[in-house]
């Protein structure tokens, strides 16, 4: 079995808004990835983003700029 570690997860309200997420991230060389929501959060379009726990910071403060507006940001072992 994997051992799990912390991440960072992202939760939106619509798809358009993780796929923005996605090209954001890409565009500001910050590692993470699409996912299916975790059972233990909620997210209306059910995708969510998941990062490296240490670019929590870094990944508010390029959602602040961007206009992106998240359902919720979550730590949580994936």
């Amino acid at each position: 079995m994997r051992e799990k570690t912390p991440r960072v997860v992202v939760t939106f309200h619509t798809t358009a808004e993780a796929m923005a997420m996605e090209k954001l991230c890409q565009s500001k060389g910050l590692d993470g990835k699409l996912i299916s929501a975790p059972r233990a959060l909620s997210a209306d379009c059910g995708i969510a983003w998941s990062a490296p726990l240490a670019l929590r910071r870094s990944l508010e403060d390029a959602i602040r700029e961007s206009g992106i507006e998240p359902e919720g940001i979550h730590e949580l072992p994936l």
